[in-house]
């Protein structure tokens, strides 16, 4: 292990004493915000410092069978050796995950998340994908024992959805999902197709971490809040009480709706979830331009050329042109069988910030 690392982990020692004492301190317990700031910092050093420990004790046995290997006796010698030999690959592999738990983690990784999808280019078939992908989600999330809540719907005479946002509530569901921003691309023979030609549709994905009111303040008298009656399914309440919300953020210019609940106040509370998801998301690629760190495609025009990931039935294969992984399992994967691409993409962040990209 070089100095560098060494140093950052001795100071991640230090610093998870310091925060366990602040924990335990009555002002912290008190202050909603800074308590769960240090809450998060620990549960991001924490692993740091158990690897660390597992790395020293390590390094210890080691030098423990360095002298067994010079030992008098042939076969503490050899015990020694091969016991050196083990211990020398474990105290490798130990390095390369200490580098991973040391990589920044990105603050919004163990957050709920808001997501949605459109039917962009091609039509009704643009819209059937969407309703394909978001069956694909829904399927991966059940698998991570992750809950599913519709927010809004626009559904498709066609089928599928023109437009359909919902949230996804488990462990750490943004730091998997939260790659899956971008236009998505099918090629396939629709069903509408009498002459078998291949069409190429695309559907556009936006994944938003959760925000809370701590994460953004948003001004009441910035807020127009118009209600309306529901349209679609819902039955007896439909069109009989105004129960649908539409909320405006002036400033921004940001409109977000829900119609899902039978109750209005239920569904002012859903939007305002909707709303602060899409003001913070903004605000965090407004940072990311800053600094000039853009690591992940934010939704387009949804032109065909725009694509983050290709999904071709005839060939059964998926690719992800940002990465360049192709594999032949399209039948599974639209069935929710996402851990594949989802680890590649985790992994080639993780290097990219590695080498400091």
């Amino acid at each position: 292990m070089d100095e560098n690392m060494y140093q950052r982990l001795i100071m991640a020692e230090k610093r998870l004493k310091e925060v366990d004492d602040l924990l335990l301190d009555e002002k912290v317990l008190s202050d909603r915000m800074q308590f769960r700031d240090l809450s998060k910092e620990r549960a991001n050093l924490e692993p740091q410092v158990e690897k660390f420990h597992q790395y020293l004790k390590v390094v210890d046995d080691k030098n423990q069978a360095s002298e067994m290997s010079e030992d008098s006796d042939n076969d503490i010698k050899e015990m020694g050796k091969e016991e050196f030999k083990r211990l020398s690959i474990l105290e490798d592999e130990i390095i390369k995950e200490l580098e991973i738990l040391l990589i920044e983690k990105d603050p919004n990784d163990d957050k709920n998340i808001i997501v949605e999808i459109r039917g962009a280019a091609g039509g009704d078939e643009a819209n059937i994908f969407a309703g394909d992908l978001f069956r694909m989600y829904t399927r991966y999330a059940e698998s991570q024992g992750w809950k599913i809540q519709l927010l809004d719907e626009n559904p498709s005479e066609a089928g599928g959805f023109a437009f359909v946002s919902f949230m996804v509530k488990g462990n750490s569901v943004y730091s998997k999902l939260k790659f899956e921003s971008g236009a998505h691309r099918v090629q396939r023979v629709p069903k509408t197709e009498a002459s078998g030609r291949i069409h190429t549709s695309t559907a556009t994905v936006l994944v938003m971490p959760e925000a809370e009111e701590i994460d953004v303040s948003i001004n009441p008298s910035d807020l127009q809040i118009d209600t309306y009656h529901s349209q679609g399914a819902g039955g007896q309440n439909v069109n009989k009480t105004e129960s649908a919300v539409r909320i405006t953020h002036l400033p921004t210019g940001t409109v977000v709706a829900c119609q899902t609940e039978k109750s209005q106040i239920q569904n002012k509370e859903i939007a305002m979830q909707m709303l602060r998801a899409k003001i913070y998301s903004d605000l965090l690629e407004k940072q990311q331009e800053e600094i000039g760190n853009e690591r992940r495609l934010k939704v387009g025009r949804g032109e065909r050329s725009e694509k983050i990931r290709t999904y071709n039935y005839p060939q059964n294969r998926v690719t992800d042109h940002r990465i360049g992984l192709t594999i032949q399992k399209l039948d599974r994967v639209m069935e929710g069988e996402l851990d594949e691409i989802i680890d590649a993409l985790i992994h080639y962040d993780q290097q990219q910030k590695m080498v400091g990209n």
